[in-house]
């Protein structure tokens, strides 16, 4: 089986988030592939919900082995090795340690599952989803949406406060 390139959307906005935006990235080395490349930091209010507290965003590209299946259950146990609960059901966005989505895989794929969707269903309207993934991959098309990342950026409704660290 060949290696994929997949780009990942890491969040914080509990706790210590450089430290835990730094364990994030070792722990996705060490259990689902290399990292390739690496966004900037981005502050960012809350999206979909109220917080005093923003979030710190990232976005890394991997190499990675792993089926999409795979990847998602790595990545939801590294986001409860930080410190995220999912056991009790909330309605709507909460803040959280760590949050990691799936944004892209491959050159094109599109999985629509019940575990797992790809690409994510709302990164193109998310101005923190797309400003770091224009950093790594502003060229890179959306399989479904025929635009590259620079275009989604520019047509983005979200106006929602950014700063880059």
């Amino acid at each position: 089986m060949a290696s994929e390139s997949v780009f990942i959307l890491l969040g914080s906005n509990l706790g210590d988030r450089q430290l835990l935006v730094n364990q994030a990235c070792a722990m996705i080395e060490e259990r689902c592939g290399k990292i390739m490349a690496k966004s900037r930091l981005y502050e960012s209010e809350p999206w979909g919900f109220e917080s005093e507290h923003w979030f710190l965003n990232q976005v890394v590209e991997i190499s990675t082995l792993l089926s999409p299946d795979e990847l998602m259950d790595a990545l939801l146990l590294i986001e409860k090795d930080l410190g995220r609960d999912r056991s009790t059901p909330h309605e709507g966005y909460v803040s959280r340690p760590m949050d990691l989505d799936i944004l892209y895989w491959g050159d094109a794929l599109i999985v629509d599952g019940q575990h797992v969707i790809i690409p994510h269903p709302r990164l193109h309207q998310r101005r923190f989803t797309l400003l770091p993934l224009c950093d790594v991959a502003p060229d890179y098309v959306h399989p479904i949406l025929k635009k590259t990342n620079r275009q989604l950026l520019d047509e983005c409704q979200d106006f929602g406060k950014i700063n880059v660290l």
